[in-house]
């Protein structure tokens, strides 16, 4: 007799974590889940509200062996790094960067946001890079929303941010090969989620059930390889779904350094303490140090 396997492997609460002036939900890395698919982090900023005279605010920090992959849902954020990026990003446009052998970069808000205030909600995500990528020149890439693809599914939206899914492609390219993809789902509707060696979702709103598992804002559906999932909506929802195929051994995870190689990481935070890493132009005058315990 043929073992059913459940769809659901593991269920992960999202935990608090400052990041600049403002707290983030975390869920991966956990000890329970290192990564998923090429993806070794992610964070739910928000809805974060300011008030007029505020703004985001996240120092020149560095990075290694990663790329950084932010969406927005509301607001806007100035993204400048060390290559000399000053871009802004709105909701639905996604800030590529690939750190390769090393970037520095800070996230803000303009003068014209902080004068009126408003929320900023969003998403970042870190991507492993391919073993044979991680030393590669740093580069960054913004793609606006209206260059990536909709699917019409019943009651709700399908948008491809990165990867293929139900006959769609997006036109923004990773060496890792992720899946990515922000979908909403009226109350009642159902969605079959494309395959992939790896996969999970994250509730960013509203309240899902996949099998006998209900799942609300903040948390995180890690699904077993090769298994059909279908979700259900019980109100109007918003999902990220997140995956594709592992990077090509394990990564290692300090603070905003990741690698395959320990002794990269360790110099890299030499570098950082030392002030060796590139300065961001426009952004020159702060920066985050090192954290006392690395």
């Amino acid at each position: 007799m043929a073992i059913s396997v459940p769809a659901v492997e593991l269920v992960i609460d999202a935990r608090a974590r400052p990041v600049g002036n403002v707290s983030v939900a975390r869920f991966i890395p956990v000890a329970q889940r290192r990564h998923v698919g090429p993806f070794v982090f992610l964070d739910h900023m928000g809805p974060v509200s300011f008030a007029p005279g505020q703004g985001f605010d996240v120092a020149p920090h560095p990075h290694i062996g990663l790329s950084t992959v932010t969406y927005l849902f509301a607001g806007e954020v100035l993204h400048r790094d060390s290559l000399g990026s000053a871009q802004r990003i709105e909701p639905g446009a996604i800030n590529l960067m690939t750190a390769g052998r090393g970037v520095v970069h800070s996230e803000r808000s303009e003068p014209a946001f902080r004068a009126r205030g408003g929320t900023v909600h969003g998403a970042q995500l870190w991507l492993g890079l391919p073993r044979e990528n991680e030393d590669d020149a740093p580069s960054f890439v913004h793609q606006p929303a209206e260059s990536f693809p909709d699917v019409p599914i019943p009651r709700g939206q399908l948008r491809v941010l990165m990867g293929e899914a139900h006959g769609a492609r997006s036109p923004l390219r990773h060496p890792a090969e992720p899946l990515f993809l922000d979908v909403q789902l009226e109350a009642g509707a159902s969605l079959e989620l494309p395959l992939a060696p790896e996969r999970a979702l994250c509730v960013i709103e509203g309240d899902l059930a996949v099998e006998t598992h209900r799942a609300q804002a903040n948390q995180l559906l890690v699904f077993n390889p090769s298994v059909p999932v279908v979700v259900t909506a019980n109100q109007h929802s918003r999902l990220l779904v997140i995956g594709g195929a592992p990077l090509d051994g394990p990564r290692f995870i300090d603070w905003n350094f990741v690698s395959s190689s320990k002794e990269k990481i360790e110099q890299a935070k030499r570098d950082w303490r030392e002030r060796k890493f590139p300065r961001v132009p426009g952004d020159e005058l702060e920066f985050i140090p090192l954290h006392e315990n690395h």
